[in-house]
């Protein structure tokens, strides 16, 4: 599948992929900083941003779209960074081609299956929306809010909405992320660990990497470090930025 994506800076290439509902520009923050020191790939991951939609959903499939952008753009070797369910298409890369990743980034989540429907409100949310002809943005914020509490995460996902000459619609497409949930939300450990470098960074705030994660993530990743980011939660890389800048390049430069 050809993903859309977004090049900029010269040197080594680094790779940062989106989470859930997010976009290329979700982790534009970071890009900003690594611009400077390297070429960097912001991708839109399938049924996302500006990518094509699929049914087909699966970690494996996310990361063969990753390898196929890299493939044509002649990249063999990379460092690469993801947030999220963007973390776990990283780790799945790293199970398919371990060697040409140089550096391993994972932000705040964990190699396991996750119990529960950390989402439903959000899938009613966006179903919500669909079901109404909209005339202005602010309808889709109050249709929204009958669901989703936090204006952070409204406005959040208000930035995948764009207009179209049919309406405003979605970038991302809601039916297939509602039905492959279960995948999104669940893990299949490789067959054999990496080796290579590899870093989690957890929001202190944060459930998605808790302590008893802490035998799978060393078992999957044998060479794995670990920093927490205090008084962040699960958006730590736009929360503090700048501290997750600073550990990012720390961790690429040893």
């Amino acid at each position: 599948m050809n993903l859309h994506f977004r090049a900029e800076g010269k040197g080594k290439t680094i790779v940062l992929i989106h989470g859930l509902f997010g976009s290329a520009d979700n982790l534009g923050l970071l890009a900003r900083e690594l611009k400077h020191h390297y070429h960097v790939i912001s991708v839109d991951l399938r049924n996302h941003g500006l990518s094509p939609h699929s049914d087909q959903f699966s970690y494996q499939d996310l990361a063969q779209d990753i390898i196929e952008t890299l493939d044509h753009l002649a990249i063999d070797q990379f460092d690469v960074i993801g947030h999220s369910m963007g973390g776990k298409v990283a780790m799945a890369l790293s199970a398919i081609i371990p060697q040409r990743i140089n550096h391993l980034i994972v932000i705040d989540i964990a190699p396991v299956a996750y119990q529960g429907h950390r989402h439903q409100n959000v899938f009613d949310g966006l179903r919500e929306v669909n079901r109404h002809l909209l005339t202005k943005r602010s309808e889709a914020e109050a249709y929204l809010a009958r669901y989703i509490n936090d204006a952070g995460v409204r406005q959040f996902l208000l930035k995948s909405l764009v207009k179209t000459e049919t309406g405003y619609q979605w970038r991302f497409n809601v039916e297939s992320l509602i039905a492959n949930y279960a995948t999104i939300m669940g893990w299949h450990p490789a067959s054999q660990p990496f080796t290579g470098n590899t870093l989690f960074i957890k929001g202190q705030l944060s459930d998605y990497i808790e302590p008893q994660y802490r035998a799978a993530i060393m078992a999957q990743f044998s060479n794995a470090k670990a920093h927490v980011v205090a008084n962040t939660g699960h958006w730590l890389h736009a929360e503090k930025s700048a501290t997750v800048n600073r550990i990012i390049l720390q961790f690429l430069n040893q």
